[in-house]
């Protein structure tokens, strides 16, 4: 009788882990990729920036508000949290920042007053994940990451980010949102609940805009999510194996490497643009018409997780050898 073999010499694949940061920092620059998550010890990095201190503590107060019984979830008391959460970081002197310290407390208190915040969210600041994969073949990657907000309407779940950028978001924005995309797959998945829709709130302006995925766009963003992966994932590999760290995370240079993270230790950075101050890229205290050259300035964007305490992600994590993937 003939028995059936097994080759124990075949390794299934396992999935890439991705999240929409480290996507989104590969795309916009493989060598700020390579120093913020590959590069061990972490290159030296610029301090901390004014706008992102600001989104984190508006982040941290809409955080703590939902942690509150409905009832206490008042104006005064989202006011009085960003006080609570308050810190000076990157901002020019102790003038600047209590400008901006009144300011945030004025669009929390707004933000409360203008929106319906009696309802429990199913989740705030919460980490989602799921198998996926760009075609109808089996997954090959996770998708996860940390959802500012995600509340249930009529069934169905809604991906909410808050921004406090300097412009105003706008539908097509919500729509093309890579990181929002995976959010709603993520979200589904864990929360066993459909998710479609998913909304920019952003709190200087006091805009809301949504926009309503189907199957095919999001199935698109699953898709470009896949290949970048990838190509982050053999980058990665060649790199381990001895390859040239310049030429597999070459620099991708223009205005927005005047504010980097990663300019002190990157030279094609250093002379492609003067450097910003750290407080440049704040929302302005007056109407302003935006920043056309696409320095959004926003320290809460979709797609930037924050570690504990709602920091914009700045540990580098690196690869995840275990999974075999990118984390």
């Amino acid at each position: 009788m003939e028995q059936l073999g097994f080759d124990f010499g075949v390794m299934p694949r396992r999935l890439m882990k991705v999240t929409p940061a480290r996507l989104s920092t590969f795309e916009d620059c493989p060598r700020r990729y390579r120093l913020a998550y590959v590069d061990r010890p972490t290159p030296q990095r610029t301090g901390a920036w004014a706008h992102s201190t600001l989104g984190a503590v508006v982040h941290n107060a809409l955080r703590a508000l939902f942690d509150l019984p409905a009832a206490e979830r008042t104006p005064g008391r989202a006011a009085a949290l960003v006080g609570r959460h308050w810190t000076g970081a990157g901002f020019a002197d102790s003038d600047q920042a209590a400008e901006y310290r009144r300011l945030a407390k004025d669009w929390a208190a707004r933000y409360v007053s203008e929106h319906d915040v009696s309802d429990e969210p199913r989740g705030v600041e919460r980490w989602v994940s799921a198998p996926a994969a760009g075609g109808d073949g089996p997954p090959s990657m996770i998708v996860e990451g940390r959802a500012d907000r995600i509340d249930e309407r009529d069934g169905e779940l809604v991906v909410v980010d808050y921004k406090t950028g300097r412009r105003a978001p706008d539908e097509p924005e919500a729509r093309s949102s890579q990181a929002l995309a995976l959010y709603a797959v993520a979200a589904e998945r864990t929360l066993h609940t459909p998710c479609r829709r998913v909304e920019l709130h952003h709190l200087p302006s006091g805009t809301v805009v949504a926009a309503e995925h189907t199957a095919d766009s999001l199935r698109r963003q699953l898709t470009r999510a896949e290949e970048t992966a990838g190509d982050l994932q053999q980058a990665t590999d060649k790199l381990a194996d001895g390859g040239d760290p310049d030429e597999l995370f070459p620099a991708r240079t223009g205005r927005r490497c005047s504010w980097c993270d990663f300019r002190p230790s990157c030279s094609a950075g250093q002379q492609a643009a003067p450097a910003a101050r750290s407080w440049d890229l704040l929302a302005p205290l007056r109407d302003d018409p935006g920043d056309a050259d696409g320095a959004d300035g926003d320290g809460g964007s979709a797609g930037g997780e924050r570690g504990e305490g709602g920091t914009p992600e700045r540990a580098a994590a690196g690869v995840d050898r275990s999974s075999g993937g990118v984390s």
